[in-house]
């Protein structure tokens, strides 16, 4: 099975200018854990949940003062549609990330989640679940 045939097309995007707030809401809003950042069309990084946890609520920024652009991540490991989600599983193991926006002649495209991984091939659920067991373990070894 393809990375096309189980990616989401409706990506939501922020630009590195707005601010944490913006992205926030938008994040809230669409029930998401993170947001592609797009300048001029072109992805630039990625936004999550626990980059603002990490870089603006831990560090006592202003979310409304706070551009996107300071909390992202900007080294995106990116996949493309007609990759084996095998593929994307690997990489998202290898690189301990759990999600890949989707490129196409460097054009944004969709995203693809390890949920949607699994949800597509239940028997890659193993290999998934070691994204979950590495945090759980940097956990313990950090209490």
């Amino acid at each position: 099975m393809k990375v096309k045939d189980i990616m989401t097309t409706d990506v939501k995007t922020v630009t590195p200018k707005s601010t944490i707030q913006q992205a926030a809401k938008i994040m809230a809003s669409c029930s998401i854990g993170c947001l592609i950042v797009v300048d001029s069309k072109r992805l630039v990084g990625i936004i999550t949940e626990r980059d603002i946890m990490r870089e603006v609520v831990a560090k006592n920024k202003t979310p409304s003062k706070t551009k996107v652009q300071e909390a992202m991540t900007g080294e995106v490991v990116v996949i493309e549609p007609d990759a084996e989600i095998e593929d994307a599983a690997n990489a998202m193991t290898e690189k301990k990330i759990k999600r890949l926006p989707v490129v196409y002649n460097n054009s944004l495209i969709g995203i693809v989640s390890s949920v949607d991984i699994v949800a597509a091939e239940p028997r890659m659920m193993e290999q998934i679940a070691q994204l979950f067991l590495f945090r759980s373990k940097k956990k313990k070894a950090a209490g």
